[in-house]
């Protein structure tokens, strides 16, 4: 809608990218900020709260009754806000705005089976849930390599290509965005924490969008160009402006939890976000925080089939530091700092090339 208003009333500041992600961040966190409340309210009516992990450490089962399913809220305020502000016919858009409903709609099915009748805190099978996001990951994908994006790799400090993955390049960009989907889903298990790395990595990420959009911006820093995806930047910005809001409800003690129908758009979308950008292996940086939850939960599972042995007192390794005695504000400010650090780690490395 703004970008009309620069088309055809000749409002000429509509048409920076800068300017319209400026508004579509604020749109997004007061309509978050204006519908939570209410959504909490509702929930707490119907009962919409995910039941507690039986063998979750001391503490979590005073969280019991806390309404989950808050990610609808935020990811339909970001959807409303890029819809307003961002050019709806570019390709990287409708391909973002494709990525979070997909998801978010595999994490709605996956919350409604915990919260229903038989109150099961598994949810879907991990085999079925899989299965449902290697089936969007391939929809976006393919889109995606059929618009004729760039299939070349690269990789942190280094300003030339590795490689062409040409056909591999769907099934490598599938397993960004469904392991990055889990990954954030691990993360989202004490209050505020898989919310605020996320918003930082969304931040670092919209910079990089914006950079790779802009020809000369990305030739001064040796980036690679690719046209039209700057305007992303906006979605970007969108989801920011929703993730503080639900931060405000997030933070210890959260009175709403975004549940899986929150955490697997969040992943999916920043795994998407790196993928245009070309910063798939920069990704792992951005996203360490994740990263670290992940192998946690993977040495843990790993180790115990192989040894019988632990390597962790329970994983993910947010859990480990509750088992020994830390408590949760501690874990979730230090996460929060690490996801800081590597986070401006990853902005330097755009210029050291």
């Amino acid at each position: 809608m703004f970008y009309w208003f620069y088309r055809h009333l000749e409002i000429n500041i509509f048409q920076y990218i800068s300017v319209r992600a400026g508004i579509s961040f604020f749109i997004s966190f007061l309509l978050t900020m204006y519908l939570l409340p209410k959504f909490i309210a509702w929930a707490k009516t119907k009962n919409a709260s995910q039941p507690i992990y039986e063998h979750a450490p001391q503490g979590h089962q005073e969280k019991a009754g806390t309404p989950t399913m808050g990610g609808i809220v935020f990811i339909f305020a970001t959807i409303i806000a890029t819809l307003l502000t961002a050019k709806l016919n570019n390709f990287y858009i409708m391909g973002g705005l494709l990525t979070v409903i997909l998801f978010s709609l595999i994490g709605i099915q996956d919350d409604y089976s915990k919260i229903s009748k038989n109150q099961n805190s598994a949810g879907l099978s991990a085999r079925v849930k899989l299965i449902f996001q290697f089936i969007a990951g391939f929809a976006v994908v393919y889109l995606v390599y059929s618009y004729g994006h760039t299939t070349s790799l690269y990789t942190p400090f280094y300003k030339l290509p590795l490689f062409d993955m040409g056909l591999f390049s769907i099934v490598f960009w599938m397993l960004v965005l469904v392991a990055a989907s889990n990954a954030v889903n691990l993360t989202d298990g004490l209050d505020g924490l898989a919310t605020v790395p996320s918003l930082m990595a969304f931040f670092t990420l919209s910079v990089i969008v914006y950079i790779s959009g802009h020809a000369i911006i990305s030739s001064y820093l040796l980036l690679p160009n690719v046209q039209l995806v700057g305007e992303l930047t906006i979605m970007g910005a969108a989801i920011s402006g929703s993730l503080i809001a639900f931060l405000w409800f997030n933070s210890h003690p959260a009175q709403v939890f975004m549940g899986d129908s929150g955490s697997l758009p969040i992943g999916a979308f920043m795994g998407y976000m790196a993928i245009v950008s070309k910063s798939e292996i920069l990704l792992l940086l951005i996203g360490f925080i994740f990263v670290l939850e992940t192998v946690s939960v993977i040495l843990q599972v790993g180790s115990y089939k192989l040894r019988q042995k632990r390597v962790f007192l329970m994983a993910p390794i947010h859990h480990h530091f509750e088992k020994k005695g830390w408590k949760e504000n501690k874990i979730i400010v230090r996460f929060w700092i690490i996801s800081f650090m590597t986070n401006l780690l990853a902005l330097m490395s755009l210029k050291i090339r």
